[in-house]
Parts: C-alpha cells; sequence; structure tokens
C-alpha cells in the first residue's frame, strides 16, 4: 500500500498535472487565439495602456492615451471615415453623371444640326408645290373621300 500511494503522489498525480497544464497553456490556448480576430487585438490594445498607465512605473505621455481612446473607438472612427468616403464617392458619381450628359447633349445637338445642313433632302416650301393624290378629298366633293381611298372598287 505504501508503495501504491508513493506512485501515485510522485508519479500519477503530478504527470497528470503536467497533462492539465499542456491542454490549458498550450491546447486552449492555441484554440483560443485561432478564434481571435484582428479587431479584437486592436480593442484589447487600450485596455494594456490602460493597465500600464494606472501602474504608475512608466509614465505613458498623454498622446498615447490619446491613441488608445482612438484604438477604443476605432468602431465609431471607422464609421465616421466611411461615411465621408461615401459622401466624396457620392459628389464624384455626381459630377461624372452631369458630364456624361452634357457630353450626350453636346453630340446629341451636333447630330441634329447636321442633318439641318443636309442639302439633298429639301423639302418644298409651299403646298403649291406638292400634287394632291387621286385619293385626296377636293373642295368640290364636299369633303367627301372617294370609295377608292379605302381599298374598295366602286360597283
Amino acid at each position: 500500500m505504501k508503495h501504491g500511494l508513493w506512485r501515485k503522489w510522485t508519479v500519477d498525480k503530478p504527470a497528470a498535472f503536467g497533462d492539465w497544464l499542456w491542454d490549458v497553456f498550450v491546447v486552449q490556448l492555441a484554440a483560443a487565439l485561432d478564434r481571435v480576430t484582428l479587431r479584437e487585438v486592436i480593442a484589447f490594445i487600450p485596455v494594456v495602456i490602460l493597465v500600464f498607465a494606472y501602474l504608475h512605473r512608466i509614465p505613458i505621455p498623454p498622446e498615447l492615451m490619446l491613441v488608445g481612446d482612438l484604438l477604443a473607438y476605432i468602431d465609431v472612427f471607422a464609421m465616421v471615415f466611411l461615411l465621408s468616403m461615401i459622401g466624396r464617392v457620392g459628389v464624384v458619381l455626381y459630377v461624372l453623371k452631369r458630364t456624361v450628359e452634357l457630353a450626350i447633349s453636346c453630340v446629341s445637338g451636333a447630330l441634329t444640326s447636321l442633318r439641318r445642313l443636309d442639302f439633298r433632302h429639301r423639302r418644298a416650301n409651299s403646298e403649291s408645290r406638292r400634287k394632291r393624290g387621286s385619293s385626296q378629298a377636293k373642295e368640290s366633293d364636299g369633303d367627301y373621300v372617294p370609295v377608292g381611298a379605302f381599298g374598295l372598287s366602286p360597283a
């Protein structure tokens, strides 16, 4: 019995304690570090700065504390920065849209003016030059349309 008790407290218990330490400080720590994101690391930096500030062993300048505050409010700062970028992109897109509209109207106006300068397809200035078709009503007909105008042949 003495030999079993000795083996239990000198071999088994320290081995179990070593296995427990390996599990906690190596396996579980590695699993926890795998889940840590960059955002969580950045959010933890102000905590470290605050701990050093309250230890009073190393004097910390106020600028470093302001950097810590900026890192603590990184979400708010990122949102303000994102909104300002969206506002600037919106202005650039508006100016680009107006420029494209202006270019399209200039090209459209140029094409219209070029069609007006076309002298090959001149139209008659007065109605006297046009020939009247036989299917059009004459003033003497009393504004009646002839039957042949509807595609019907007179019987």
